[in-house]
This record gives C-alpha cells, structure tokens and sequence, in this order.
C-alpha cells in the first residue's frame, strides 16, 4: 500500500487536486469511450460545444474557451473543417479575421452525441442533491476563474 503523498494523499485522504484529476480523468474515459466511432475526439467534441453556445469566435478565441492552445487549435480547426463540422468566414467587420461556426453537419454530430454527454454528466453527479449539483457547477466555476 502506497504511503500517503505517493499518489497525492495525505492522513485525511486524497488531496483536493487529485480527486479534480481523478474526476477529470474519468470523464476523459467516458467521453473517449462515448465519442469512439464519430470520427471527433474528445477536445474537438469540446470545441464543438463552446461554438454550439456561442458561434462566430475567431481561433485565439476558440483556444481559450476550448482550453487548448493557439498552436493545437489549427491543428483541431483543421480535422473539424476535414470532417465538415464547422465553417469559416471572413468577420465583415474586420478583413484579417475569419470567424468560426458550426456546419450542418457540425449541428447533426452534437445532437447525435448529446444523449450520451448528458448520461456521463448524470452518471457523475448520481447521488447529489440538485441543490449540491447547482453548488458544484458554482464551486468549480469559482476555482476555475481563481486560476486564470
């Protein structure tokens, strides 16, 4: 048996990060398994989700919300335009920008997946009170901005 601080534990348990990690990797797995098959992985999904609530976000952008960086978004960008899952126009109101949405095709994968997202977050939060759910979102969205 590991000694606790090998894997991040202290006398009382798990240290606060590991558990968001182990949380965080779970999710990944479940993702990976429900996306397997689509053609789109996991941090495409997630690029795909920030443009279905809010469209026409240029790269820089896209990067930040997708947490990826500047550097993997063309890359992303790229595979999402392969598979027909987004679109790219130039911003009217600014020549050198392109701005990013979603294609038909785009829209139709999100609803094909979003049955089985809603099952991974359900899965998740099984147990919690709604009040402990709507709390959670708010915690995590408070240490999320903490940190930026």
């Amino acid at each position: 048996m590991a000694a606790p601080g090998e894997r991040g534990e202290s006398a009382s348990g798990p240290s606060l990060l590991y558990a968001v990690k182990q949380v965080e990797l779970a999710v990944r797995a479940r993702l990976d398994d429900l996306l397997r098959g689509t053609g789109v992985t996991v941090p495409q999904w997630t690029a795909l989700t920030v443009l279905a609530r809010r469209e026409g976000q240029t790269g820089a952008e896209l990067a930040r919300n997708a947490f990826v960086s500047p550097q993997a978004m063309g890359d992303l960008l790229a595979a999402l335009e392969r598979g027909h899952w987004i679109t790219r126009t130039p911003d009217p109101t600014h020549g050198r920008r392109v701005l990013i949405g979603l294609s038909d095709e785009g829209r139709a994968l999100l609803a094909r997946v979003e049955p089985g997202a809603a099952d991974v977050e359900e899965r998740m939060v099984t147990g919690l009170a709604p009040d402990d759910r709507a709390a959670l979102r708010t915690l995590l969205n408070r240490c999320r901005t903490n940190l930026m």
